[in-house]
């Protein structure tokens, strides 16, 4: 039997849109059929939203996403000013993003264990798994107690994920976790920086949920730290009402993607005038037939008033496919050259550390 230190050997290895020009692949894509026809006009359609100086981006994560090795994408765009805010699972924030920028890694599983033969025995060895991917539960392990430890850190009270997340960047520039000072980059330090608001409506369903648990359980009936999520979607949906022309770019479906969607509609339950999304593009896998809300097209959504129709395509592809190529085609046209930084983050109340 294999050891885990033998199963931890070989690091999944997140590709660099910027090393590789997809531009002429993408546009002769445009000439083609099916999913790549889609993917061009996706392209093309986020392109427009970054030449749209008056639109905002919102980008949604759902899916194991960065274990899978596309961390380094969203880390490009955000530092090159190609979204303005992010909603995501935890899983992808905390669990896999944050855990790596405290030093840790995913793994590339051998085969005999990425078909689930052997999941016995990785639990034996404290190694999850993730279809094909590796990770140690210990480290995992230490990630929780870190999303503890922050919310020890903070004034007992109900935190948007949006604040909370915001400190976990705080937490990493003030441990000297940044690539200046020997680190990793990372999607939650970036946005940090770049003041790039991240909500996670559903923050406790990951490694912080168990930080969380540990540090309602240790203060019993004293004051807490708590996530408020209709806090969560109020401070989203100031964010429309400050800049109504908005765009989303949907990686997978679930709750980021409708808790984006859902702000046009908030808004206007507040008494604002709130435009449906300008621009949407969803890369999914999921079947319309089952009805669920990851497979529902953005047409539908259109008749709830969410999503305009003019500049919206589905992508019918996996992630890892597809992402490279719609953002690495934007990235080397250089949609974003001139596009302002938002400072959305500014625009909600600071973190009380």
């Amino acid at each position: 039997m294999l050891t885990k230190k033998e199963l931890l050997t070989n690091p999944v290895q997140h590709i660099d849109i910027k090393q590789y020009n997809v531009v002429a692949l993408v546009d002769a894509m445009q000439s083609m059929a099916y999913s790549s026809r889609d993917l061009a006009r996706a392209a093309s359609i986020y392109e427009r939203m970054l030449r749209d100086h008056d639109c905002g981006v919102i980008l949604c994560l759902a899916g194991s996403l960065v274990s899978a090795g596309l961390k380094q994408i969203f880390v490009d765009l955000v530092r090159n000013n190609m979204v303005d805010a992010i909603v995501s699972t935890g899983a992808n924030i905390v669990d896999q993003d944050f855990f790596e920028a405290l030093g840790f890694r995913h793994y590339i599983a051998d085969e005999l264990y990425k078909q689930g033969t052997e999941d016995g025995t990785l639990r034996k060895l404290m190694i999850d798994r993730i279809y094909d991917t590796l990770i140690d539960e210990e480290e995992l392990r230490l990630c929780d107690e870190t999303t503890e430890k922050i919310a020890n850190s903070l004034d007992p009270r109900p935190y948007s994920s949006r604040e909370f997340i915001r400190a976990m960047g705080a937490y990493l520039v003030a441990e000297g976790k940044t690539p200046e000072r020997g680190g990793v980059d990372s999607i939650v330090l970036a946005a940090y920086q770049k003041d790039v608001p991240i909500f996670c409506p559903a923050f406790s369903d990951c490694s912080a949920g168990f930080g969380l648990v540990a540090h309602q359980h240790a203060r019993q009936n004293k004051p807490r730290v708590s996530i408020d999520s209709a806090k969560d979607f109020y401070e989203i949906t100031q964010l429309k009402i400050a800049n109504p022309t908005t765009g989303l770019l949907m990686i997978g479906g679930g709750v980021p993607k409708n808790f984006a969607q859902d702000i046009v509609v908030a808004a206007e339950i507040l008494g604002k005038d709130a435009p449906m999304h300008k621009y949407a593009i969803q890369i999914t896998v999921a079947d319309v037939r089952d009805g669920a809300l990851s497979s529902s097209t953005l047409k539908e959504a259109s008749s709830w008033g969410k999503v305009d129709t003019t500049f919206e395509q589905m992508v019918y592809s996996e992630a890892t496919l597809a992402l490279p190529l719609i953002a690495g085609y934007v990235y080397h046209k250089n949609a974003q050259a001139g596009r302002q930084e938002r400072h959305w983050a500014n625009l909600l109340e600071p973190v009380t550390a």
